[in-house]
């Protein structure tokens, strides 16, 4: 029995989502359809997290994402939440650039990021 998770997600930006990679040093992004678990596939932007079995994949259109951890067997969870927390951080940078805005980051002790936008 496949153990593939599909969740909505607002991961819609592909140019966000390899800023996210780039900044986490992961291989970029890979359009296609990709291999899960057993003769399970997902097409969309696919993203090899460290330690994981199978890729994450992103399906833009469609706002979701679709993965097979085995119940964080077969990937720790935590590395996907850093993705999204990656993407989060550089779309918020980029829209507020596009605002004029300068943007700086503090991290802070509980692992979030605190953006701080100035004109």
């Amino acid at each position: 029995m496949s153990h593939i998770a599909t969740v909505e997600t607002e991961v819609k930006s592909l140019h966000g989502l390899a800023a996210a990679c780039r900044r986490l040093k992961l291989p970029s992004p890979k359009n296609g359809t990709h291999r899960l678990f057993g003769d399970q596939t997902a097409t969309g932007y696919a993203v090899m997290l460290p330690e994981w079995c199978f890729p994450v994949v992103f399906d833009l259109t469609a706002k979701q994402v679709h993965y097979d951890n085995f119940n964080g067997h077969w990937g720790d969870e935590k590395e996907l939440d850093k993705l999204k927390q990656a993407y989060a951080v550089e779309v918020a940078k980029e829209q507020a650039r596009k605002q004029g805005f300068a943007v700086s980051e503090k991290p802070l002790a509980d692992g979030s990021i605190q953006l701080v936008c100035s004109k």
